[in-house]
């Protein structure tokens, strides 16, 4: 079991790790828009072309199984946390949020997390930053984290 930074062979399985998990937990809590707008973010073809931008990405890798993903857009905001279905509750997520953490550069990271991950931002440091919003029919509540200097 370990982090490591996403390769290209592994956008396909991130891809369709985000989709489960996005289907299993988020999608009853979102419009069709908004799982449209998902589908296409989460497109393996999608990773591919944000893995050039300014992003750190990771994966957890578990008996040579690529089980979580994590996104760290422009140093500043996770954009990207999903842990396949069968393998939350094992400490993934937070494994993946530390390994993001220690690459970003600022001093305050965001989130626009999903309303069924809020529990989960709450335990990985992240307190309410404004209220529920929507966008693109996606329903998210921000959430920051500030780290220590």
């Amino acid at each position: 079991m370990s982090v490591r930074a996403l390769a290209p062979h592994d956008f396909e399985a991130a891809s369709a790790i985000c989709i489960a998990a996005f289907t299993q937990s988020v999608a009853p809590t979102v419009t069709a828009q908004g799982v449209a707008t998902f589908s296409s973010i989460a497109a393996a073809s999608s990773f591919a072309k944000r893995f050039v931008g300014d992003n750190n990405m990771f994966v957890f890798e578990e008996s040579g199984r690529v089980v979580g993903v994590i996104e760290l857009k422009e140093g500043r905001h996770i954009s990207m946390l999903f842990v396949d279905p069968n393998a939350q509750g094992r400490s993934v997520g937070r494994q993946l949020v530390e390994a993001a953490l220690a690459q970003a550069r600022a001093d305050l990271i965001t989130v626009s997390a999903s309303l069924p991950s809020v529990p989960a931002y709450t335990r990985y440091g992240f307190a309410l930053a404004g209220p529920v919003a929507e966008a693109a029919g996606l329903i998210y509540q921000p959430m920051k984290r500030a780290l220590a200097a």
